[in-house]
């Protein structure tokens, strides 16, 4: 659909946010206007603007200076779904709707040739679903877990890995002050990508992720040894989503209106808890949370953001649809929004990064 000859796209972020945002929704709009001559819009809060008709123009001047920034200048929701969205019955009821029609009714009211659709896999869940129902639709990935399908590496990944580096390397002074293990918790719902690679990046001794389920035994024994030896310290890293052989995930609390309703957390405790009855060595706990969504993106992210941003706007101008922009070796490539969904980009069991980590002597805990 051209307006007064020119098309007009609409960007949304949704789920949590993560540094990076606002440098993909800067190379969007720059590059849409600057190359292209196309209108942008912002959607206001992910999903819930389309639902509650919530946007505004982005110019030239909104989007400059928020290359560094971290969040996101449209706002975000991980609890907005078109198609479960939560509506208050008698007073206080809660019953879930789809109202993904009248988002699609609204897209079309808004003139929108293509919707610019920046977020992880729940929100690229949903992208899918949308396109189905014919909303032309360009995926951008998100996630500090680096978990989508069909992606080398997505934005915010390397800016948390940053973050969780640095504090594992404060934390290990403190740790040899007073010869305490230091079990730090750091996010990886269903992929252990973070807690593997910060963990080898901050000399971890023991790191657990969820696609290798630990037997503490093995952890409690491996830390003996290391007190035994005269390494009177040990730096244990932990993914929320690790789990042991044979139980269970560690449960936070359950949110129903989410589109993510499982919140984990709480497994750096319960590990810190055995290792301190079983040895008798004083430990203790920290997790970094959301810490790791925060702050100024790296380098490598602001640069990754902007080359997925300016390619989601050439798409948007050559009428590409129902993909997702993603990286291959060094090269900026599509992949269709149907093979995305469902699907969960985890550490493979061969992966040479295990291969590393044990040659260093690293306990992983199987």
């Amino acid at each position: 659909m051209l307006r007064n000859g020119r098309r007009r796209i609409g960007v949304l972020t949704g789920g949590g946010d993560c540094p990076g945002l606002n440098a993909v929704i800067r190379g969007v709009a720059k590059a849409s206007m600057s190359l292209y001559n196309m209108e942008v819009l912002g959607i206001e809060d992910g999903y819930e603007g389309l639902i509650e008709r919530r946007v505004m123009p982005l110019d030239w001047e909104k989007v400059s200076g928020i290359l560094t920034q971290g969040g996101t200048i449209l706002g975000t929701s991980n609890r907005a779904n078109p198609f479960r969205w939560p509506v208050k019955k008698d007073g206080e009821e809660v019953e879930f709707a789809d109202v993904s029609d009248q988002v699609v009714e609204y897209v079309e009211e808004l003139g929108l040739d293509t919707l610019v659709c920046i977020g992880g896999d729940g929100t690229m869940a949903i992208a899918r679903q949308l396109s189905q129902k014919g909303v032309h639709i360009v995926g951008v990935p998100k996630t500090i877990d680096n978990d989508i399908w069909g992606t080398d590496i997505t934005f915010g990944f390397d800016s948390a890995l940053q973050t969780a580096t640095e504090a594992i390397d404060k934390i290990h002074t403190t740790a040899m002050s007073h010869h305490r293990v230091m079990v730090v918790e750091v996010m990886g719902r269903y992929a252990g990508w973070l807690a593997l690679e910060s963990g080898i990046a901050g000399g971890g001794d023991v790191i657990l992720i969820p696609e290798i389920p630990y037997r503490i035994e093995k952890v409690c024994e491996y830390v003996a040894q290391r007190s035994q030896r005269g390494r009177r310290f040990s730096i244990v890293v932990v993914a929320e989503g690790a789990r042991p052989e044979g139980g269970d995930l560690v449960v936070q609390r359950v949110v129903k209106d989410s589109t993510d309703p499982i919140r984990l957390g709480g497994i750096g405790h319960v590990v810190a808890r055995q290792i301190e009855e079983a040895t008798g060595l004083e430990t203790r706990v920290t997790v970094l949370g959301h810490l790791q969504r925060g702050g100024t993106p790296s380098a490598f992210d602001r640069i990754l953001s902007t080359r997925f941003g300016v390619k989601a706007a050439e798409l948007c101008f050559d009428g590409v649809g129902g993909v997702m922009v993603a990286v291959k070796g060094n090269e900026i490539v599509t992949v269709p929004l149907s093979d995305v969904g469902g699907k969960t980009r985890r550490v493979d069991p061969n992966h040479p990064l295990l291969a590393v980590a044990r040659g260093v002597g690293t306990c992983l805990g199987d």
